[in-house]
């Protein structure tokens, strides 16, 4: 399925734009929260712990997503555009959340 998915056939309709800002933008706001919260409990962690868990809120989607997809009888075409698209902006949006936590 992610094989014959080409860059041409990316498509950002409003589901996809819903599901990559998730993913890019409300993950890591989550993760931040999460770290701000147990840092209270457990106290602080170390700068580049709390740094790669923010990042790795931001990862691209599961590629198995659209094998997921198909086993659960659900829009295996969407899962493939989330997969292959967020892969895509990845390269784009790390740097730019990188550049946000220092």
């Amino acid at each position: 399925i992610l094989q014959e998915t080409g860059l041409s056939s990316i498509r950002i309709d409003r589901d996809t734009a819903v599901t990559l800002i998730g993913k890019f933008v409300i993950a890591p706001l989550i993760m931040v929260g999460v770290i701000t919260a147990f840092t209270g409990v457990f106290g602080a962690q170390n700068v580049l712990e709390t740094r790669t868990f923010i990042i790795q809120a931001a990862v691209p989607a599961l590629t198995v997503l659209p094998i997921l997809a198909n086993e659960g009888k659900a829009d295996v075409k969407f899962a493939t555009n989330v997969v292959a698209t967020s892969t895509v902006l990845f390269a784009i949006v790390i740097p730019i959340v990188m550049t946000i936590i220092g």
